[in-house]
Parts: structure tokens; sequence; C-alpha cells
């Protein structure tokens, strides 16, 4: 086992009052996504700004509006007229940030959504948008839910609504995690004769089919839990 690297090392420590908070593989490669994702946006507006409204899209610019195109009618179709606009840009870069983060491994990085103290701060934020969004559109539905189907049930109902976070983040976070292992006892434990070719099929698998669904499934749920809790109907 001493040959397995899970990718995970401490390369700074910083003491903060008195507590040592340490610059981790997680803040590396989540820096690395980040200036990957800015660059690609600063790229794409100005690719957009320079393309000829007056004549069809070409090369990248096609590319960036069948983007546009898929993520608004997917957010139209859960989420409703009503909040497509409000919500488009938040679904695209959530479900942009976590497919990147989850294919990052294909390019020798440790996934940053292999780190529960990635996935978690995500989940709380759909959580926090839901809540939110339930109050504005349905303040007396989401108070009477709490006690249905009698006032009994409201402890139960308190544990389902706080739930929500915890069970996104670590549906996340666990599907990601499993495969950076998977590969870690792979190229760990097997001799490098035996890694030729083959490993490349799992790359496929645990990086991109499942990364890819790991992020729609996300952002899916997001939606669908958003919808329910505003009860618009359009």
């Amino acid at each position: 086992m001493d040959n397995v690297d899970f990718y995970v090392h401490g390369y700074h420590s910083i003491d903060i009052g008195g507590t040592t908070v340490y610059i981790t593989t997680t803040h590396v490669c989540l820096l690395i996504v980040m200036v990957v994702l800015i660059v690609f946006a600063i790229v794409a507006n100005r690719a957009i700004k320079k393309a000829d409204p007056t004549k069809a899209p070409t090369g990248f610019v096609n590319i960036l509006e069948l983007l546009v195109e898929t993520v608004d009618n997917l957010v139209l179709s859960n989420m409703g007229r009503t909040l497509m606009p409000r919500f488009r840009n938040y679904i695209g870069v959530l479900f942009g940030f976590i497919i990147v983060c989850n294919l990052s491994g294909l390019f020798g990085l440790r996934p940053p959504t292999a780190d529960y103290g990635v996935t978690l701060p995500l989940g709380v934020t759909t959580f926090v948008m839901i809540q939110y969004q339930g109050f504005k559109w349905n303040a007396k539905g989401k108070i009477k839910g709490l006690f249905e189907p009698f006032f009994l049930f409201l402890p139960v109902n308190l544990i389902s609504e706080f739930a929500t976070p915890v069970s996104l983040s670590l549906r996340l976070f666990a599907n990601i995690l499993s495969g950076t292992m998977m590969m870690a006892l792979i190229y760990g434990l097997l001799p490098k004769l035996a890694l030729i070719g083959w490993p490349a099929a799992l790359h496929g698998y645990l990086d991109v089919f499942a990364g890819a669904l790991q992020a729609y499934v996300f952002a899916m749920l997001t939606m669908v839990f958003i919808k329910n809790a505003t009860d618009l109907e359009d």
C-alpha cells in the first residue's frame, strides 16, 4: 500500500488564531479549475463581442450558442418560464463548475469534488436557494407543508428539509471519491506493464461518464427542488 497515492498532500501551513490551516491538493486543483473557467469565460466573451450578429455563427461561437441553448432548454423544461430567466445562469455555472471539477482527473489532478469541503458548500448554497424561493413564492404552502399530514410530523419534515444539502453533497462527493480511489489503487498496486491501454476505459467511465452524470444529477435535483418549493404552475 506504500505505492498507493490518493493525491491528498499538504503543501503549506498557515497559523490563524492558534489554529493551523493547511493548503492542500484540493485547494491547488480547485484554483486550477477556477483559472480554466475564468479564462474560458473571458475568451467566450470576446468571441461573442467580435461575432457578426448579421451572419450565422460558426466555429467557437456556434459551440457557445449550442451550450447556451441547451442550458436554457433544460432549465425551461424543468423550472418553467417564470423561473427560467432567474436561474439559467446559476444552473449553467453550477453544471459547468461541477463537470470541469469531475473531468479534471483526466489531466492528472485530484478532482476537487472528491473533497467534501467542496461539495458541502454547493449543497448548502442550493439549500438556501430552495428555502428562499419557497418562502418568496409560496410562503403559506411552505409553512403548511411542515405540518403535514399533521402537526406531530413537524420534526420529521424539518429533518427532511435539512437532509437535502447533506444528500446532495454526499452523493456527488462519494461518487467522485470512489472513482478517484479506484484509479489510485489500480495505478499503485499493479505493475506498470499491466497498465498499458485498458485503464483508459476506466477513465472513460469513472471520469467522463460518471463525472458528467453526477454533474447533471446535481443540477437536475437543484432545479426540481427549487421548482417544487415554489409550487409555480406555468
